[in-house]
């Protein structure tokens, strides 16, 4: 199993699938020679804190994909170019077995470094944040419906943070939802209603079935499987969670709880959530299932944003600390993906327009501070190894 994305969901599939008895081989795609660097440093090693108790995993394989001319991605030194050439042993095998982890605005490029190596008969996993990915990797990557892989998408509801590369804290326990795709999907308007049961497992192929059933037996993961229909539903669902606390929190530098409680914070969460709930209602691919207005109605989403933003009131959102280091959002996977299927069926989402906008302004704002930031100890120190890349 591949796991492309050394982040923190990447550390703690890797961690978690090497600790069960008789557990697969997993191996860790860095697309930097820095992350090969930081993974020699931690001596190979990836640690787990569950409830103040440590767990070390050895046994997790790291290697660093090479760009198309051959090389890899970037250099910064000899001893990472030591390390490149090191880790790329085999670099070409194919892989049938592949679970992707990085941010959605990076997948396409991510993929275009490895699609050499997958066949028809391989799986990709997609555990991300955001919707409408799978549309970009199939128009860029995989065009051909006959040649592309088969893709199983995921939902993960864990709580998961770095104290340093390749050291992840397990804050708060949650589960995995996997959901295998048809590789012929049918029109969005004949909302096909495909069971995880015996009949159509024989349909999948040997790939999907052996990485299904590698994450549903790890305790950990608490992965279960779901009908494409319900794993729609349960993804839109985290999808209009994320539009209101993640976007709110960049523009308002605040936590999580900062935003309840708050009138005018509140009458702009409910224009949002108002544009959100009429998007989903009418998205054709959910037309006849059952109890879809109810789900989906502006009240009951509302419930959900408050009740994750309570149990959540600490934290800092991902896109709030993506922000701040200067880094990508998943913006247009987001909020973007509301406007997106609003334009398709007619609906006009000015909030959610606006609000993607502001912080795609507010993001190139941090990321020119950052690159015209220059440390003091730099300036001290011409000779200053620079690793900001």
């Amino acid at each position: 199993i591949y796991i492309l994305g050394p982040g923190n969901i990447g550390s703690f599939l890797a961690h978690s699938l090497r600790s069960v008895p008789a557990p697969p081989p997993v191996t860790l795609l860095f697309h930097r020679p820095k992350f090969v660097t930081q993974w020699k440093k931690a001596n190979e090693t990836i640690s787990l804190r569950t409830d103040g108790i440590i767990e070390h995993c050895k046994g997790v394989e790291g290697r660093l994909i090479r760009s198309a001319n051959g090389s890899p991605s970037t250099a910064h030194g000899n001893q990472e170019s030591r390390a490149s050439n090191e880790s790329n042993l085999g670099a070409d095998d194919p892989i049938y077995n592949l679970v992707v982890t990085v941010k959605a605005s990076n997948t396409v490029a991510a993929l275009n470094r490895v699609k050499h190596r997958l066949r028809p008969e391989s799986t990709i996993l997609f555990l991300q944040n955001g919707m409408g990915v799978l549309d970009d990797v199939n128009k860029t990557i995989f065009p051909d419906i006959e040649h592309r892989p088969n893709y199983i998408q995921g939902i993960v509801s864990h709580g998961i943070f770095a104290s340093r590369a390749f050291s992840i804290v397990h804050a708060g326990p949650g589960t995995i939802a996997l959901g295998i795709l048809p590789r012929h999907p049918v029109a969005r308007q004949q909302n096909p209603r495909i069971n995880l049961d015996q009949k159509h497992s024989e349909q999948w192929a040997p790939s999907s079935r052996y990485l299904l059933r590698a994450l549903t037996r790890v305790p950990k993961l608490a992965a279960a499987g779901f009908p494409p229909a319900d794993l729609l539903q349960l993804q839109l669902e985290k999808l209009a969670v994320n539009a209101i606390i993640n976007p709110l929190t960049v523009l308002f530098d605040c936590r999580n709880g900062d935003i309840l409680h708050n009138f005018a914070c509140t009458r702009v969460m409910r224009l949002l959530i108002s544009e959100i709930s009429l998007v989903i209602r009418s998205l054709p691919e959910l037309q006849g299932i059952p109890n879809v207005n109810l789900r989906f109605a502006p009240d009951r989403l509302e419930k959900m944003v408050f009740s994750i933003a309570r149990k959540t009131s600490s934290n800092y959102s991902s896109m709030l600390q993506d922000i701040r280091l200067g880094k990508g959002t998943e913006i247009d996977y987001i909020n973007g993906y509301i406007v997106k299927r609003g334009e398709e069926i007619g609906v006009r989402c000015l909030m959610n327009y606006m609000l993607q906008q502001m912080i795609k302004g507010k993001q190139q704002i941090k990321m020119r501070e950052t690159v015209g930031y220059v440390p003091l100890d730099s300036v001290r120190n011409p000779g200053l190894k620079d690793e900001s890349n």
